[in-house]
């Protein structure tokens, strides 16, 4: 049976009301005043913050501190890409509620390189003890053989000023966990999938979550008092339309001992809806609709109107929204990103984060608009050709 490989897949973050991180300098409570990048007397700088809802980040030696294990997960066929864009993006979400923007700066995980990574997402072994994944024990039928449960793992670090140098003050880990495990039975041949049961994910999770924690006590630069919160995700299949979402969250104050998880009840739906009585609002799909009916009026050649959002119990988060074009026509699409930005006002639900991306045929992003939650008109831009 193949061996599953494990790769580094460039996560990307989306604009959609998946936050990033954003730009830091000295924490302010401030809306949107964009701030310099300051050095302390210990020579770190941040990034500046140009608005309260974003952090600041870490730069050294004048670049921004990326993570030592970027984007390491297990290597699946066909991989859905939305995980790796809502995995990521949604972590820093949940970080928000436990490690506020006003109070920390965010730094790119530096405790978890990527060798310690590989090792741990790939399967237990005798060459390799520390895998969090189950043996290989030899066999190929789908409820038969041990399947790989834990897809990614992602460390973020929140960090606090003191005595002029920045300690480390928390540490956010978001573990990734499959739903459908897909293989082979030989290299290059047909993919094959295990279905993992809801409550096998919930219980493997917990198991790896419990490891990974006392091994990160272990850490040298992490100690027994640092706070450190473990966020579970559900990674989506590969042909869902959407990405994934996290499930459930704990906090470890301190010590190894694991209390008890916290529900997110958090979940991503497509537009138009396939099944509108899974949906957490049947009246977001009403609304959706009107805005696609409108928006494809306006031109006869619109390819599609489709888009992706985020709920928190009934309440939409935030909405992505995907229009594509077959035309080409700069004074066209000025014109129909204008007629986009008054549809979106009239239909789409305010009081979110939005953004809508005009692309053609092609690919090529044609123009691209965006709404803040507390903003009441769109921000459109169209990109020309020169």
């Amino acid at each position: 049976m193949m061996k599953k490989k494990l790769v580094a897949a460039v996560m990307c973050a989306t604009a959609l009301l998946l936050t990033a991180c954003g730009n830091l300098g000295q924490a302010t409570s401030g809306g949107t005043t964009s701030q310099t990048t300051t050095t302390s007397k210990k020579g770190y700088q941040t990034t500046g913050q140009t608005d309260s809802t974003y952090y600041q980040g870490v730069i050294k030696n004048g670049r921004y501190l990326t993570n030592k294990a970027r984007g390491i997960g297990v290597y699946q066929n066909s991989e859905n890409i939305l995980n790796l864009k809502s995995f990521e993006a949604g972590l820093t979400n949940l970080s928000k509620e436990q490690f506020s923007t006003k109070n920390y700066i965010f730094r790119e995980g530096q405790i978890l390189n990527k060798a310690t990574l590989i090792n741990w997402l790939d399967r237990k072994s005798n060459s390799n003890p520390d895998g969090l994944n189950p043996v290989d024990n030899g066999k190929t039928d789908a409820d038969k053989r041990n399947p790989i449960y834990v897809q990614q793992i992602e460390e973020q670090d929140y960090m606090q000023e003191k005595n002029g140098s920045l300690t480390l003050a928390g540490i956010t880990i978001g573990i990734g966990m499959n739903q459908k495990d897909y293989y082979q039975k030989v290299e290059y041949g047909a993919t094959y999938t295990t279905t993992i049961s809801n409550a096998t994910m919930v219980a493997e999770g917990k198991k790896v979550a419990a490891t990974v924690l006392a091994r990160l006590r272990q850490k040298s630069a992490v100690g027994n008092n640092i706070p450190i919160l473990i966020c579970m995700y559900k990674q989506a299949p590969n042909d869902s339309l959407v990405g994934g979402s996290f499930y459930a969250y704990t906090l470890s104050s301190s010590g190894t001992s694991i209390g008890s998880w916290t529900d997110t009840d958090v979940k991503s739906v497509v537009f138009p809806a396939t099944d509108t009585s899974s949906l957490p609002n049947s009246n977001d799909e009403t609304s959706f609709e009107s805005f696609k009916n409108k928006t494809q009026s306006f031109f006869p050649n619109l390819a599609g109107v489709t888009a992706q959002a985020q709920y928190k119990g009934k309440t939409m988060q935030g909405m992505h929204v995907n229009i594509s074009t077959q035309f080409y026509s700069t004074t066209e699409i000025t014109s129909f990103t204008q007629f986009v930005a008054q549809m979106a006002k009239t239909y789409l639900p305010s009081g979110i984060p939005v953004d809508i991306t005009v692309k053609g045929s092609d690919g090529t992003v044609q123009s691209f608009l965006s709404r803040d939650a507390d903003d009441s008109t769109y921000y459109t831009h169209v990109f020309n050709s020169y």
